[in-house]
C-alpha cells in the first residue's frame, strides 16, 4: 500500500481525496453561522414588555377643491384657473413649499336638466334631459407643516375661491419615530423583568433566543369637513380653531432568553 502512495498515480489520488475532504469539510462549516448556531437551548425564559410614547403631530393634510360650472368648457376653465391660481399664489405666500402642494384631480364634465313634459290623454311621453353647462372641477393635497397656521390657511382658501374642503388629519413627518420610542421602553421593561425573574431563580441570563412585537395606538386621523359647496365658502372667512391635540403609540414586546 506505501508502495502505491510513493508512485506518481498514488500521490495524485492522495491530494484528490485531501482536497475533496477539505471542500466538504468546507460546505458544511459554510452552512453554519457561528458555531451552535442549529442547537436549541434547553433552559429558557420569557418575559413580556410593555412600552408608550406620547407625541405631538406636526405636519396638517387636507384637501381642496375649486368648482365651477359655466355654459362652456372654456369660461369654466378660465374661471376655475383663475381661482387656482390666485390660491396657489395665497399658499407659497403663506409659507406652504410649491413640493407640499399637489394636483390630485382635474375633471370637466357636462350638466343636464330634467325637463319633464305633459301628459295627454292619459299619455304621459318621457321627459329630456338638456345640457345645462360644463362643470370644472380641480382637486389639490396640501401639507401644511406648521400646524399653527392650518386654521389661518383653511380660512384662507376659502376666501380665494375654494368650495370644498375636506380631509383633514394631522400627521408626522417622522411616523416611525413615536413607534421607535415606544419600542425601546418596551424592551427595557422586558429586560428588567427578565433580570428581575433570573434574580429570583438564581440563574443568569446568555442570550436573546426570540423576540416577537406588537403595535398598536397609530395616529388616529381626525377627519373635519370646513367649507360648504352650497356657500361657496363663505363659512371659512373665519379662521376656525384647529385641535392638534396628542397621538398615543403602544408597543408589547415578547422576549425569551436562554439562561443557566
Amino acid at each position: 500500500m506505501n508502495e502505491f502512495f510513493n508512485t506518481g498515480l498514488g500521490k495524485t489520488l492522495l491530494i484528490m481525496g485531501i482536497v475533496l475532504l477539505a471542500v466538504v469539510s468546507l460546505g458544511q462549516l459554510m452552512n453554519l453561522r457561528y458555531i451552535g448556531a442549529g442547537i436549541t437551548p434547553g433552559n429558557t425564559i420569557s418575559v413580556s414588555g410593555y412600552g408608550e410614547s406620547y407625541s405631538t403631530p406636526d405636519i396638517a393634510t387636507f384637501s381642496y377643491s375649486i368648482v365651477s360650472e359655466k355654459t362652456t368648457v372654456a369660461d369654466a376653465q378660465k374661471d376655475a384657473t383663475a381661482k387656482a391660481n390666485a390660491i396657489s399664489a395665497y399658499l407659497k405666500a403663506a409659507g406652504i413649499d410649491e413640493k407640499d402642494i399637489q394636483t390630485s384631480n382635474y375633471s370637466i364634465n357636462p350638466q343636464y336638466d330634467y325637463v319633464g313634459t305633459v301628459c295627454t290623454n292619459g299619455y304621459c311621453p318621457p321627459g329630456r334631459q338638456t345640457l345645462r353647462g360644463y362643470e370644472v372641477r380641480q382637486t389639490t393635497s396640501i401639507k401644511v407643516r406648521d400646524t399653527d397656521k392650518a386654521g389661518d390657511i383653511l380660512a384662507g382658501i376659502g376666501a380665494k375661491g375654494a368650495t370644498e374642503v375636506s380631509g383633514l388629519q394631522f400627521t408626522f413627518d417622522n411616523p416611525q419615530q413615536g413607534q421607535l420610542e415606544a419600542r425601546g421602553k418596551a424592551i427595557d421593561d422586558a429586560e428588567a423583568k427578565a433580570e428581575e425573574l433570573a434574580k429570583e431563580l438564581g440563574v443568569s441570563l446568555v442570550r436573546v433566543v426570540s423576540f416577537n412585537e406588537s403595535s398598536g395606538g397609530s395616529p388616529v386621523p381626525m377627519y373635519a369637513k370646513m367649507l360648504d359647496s352650497a356657500t361657496g365658502g363663505a363659512v371659512a372667512q373665519s379662521a376656525p380653531e384647529i385641535s392638534v391635540g396628542q397621538n398615543k403609540v403602544t408597543s408589547n414586546v415578547s422576549v425569551t432568553y436562554e439562561i443557566r
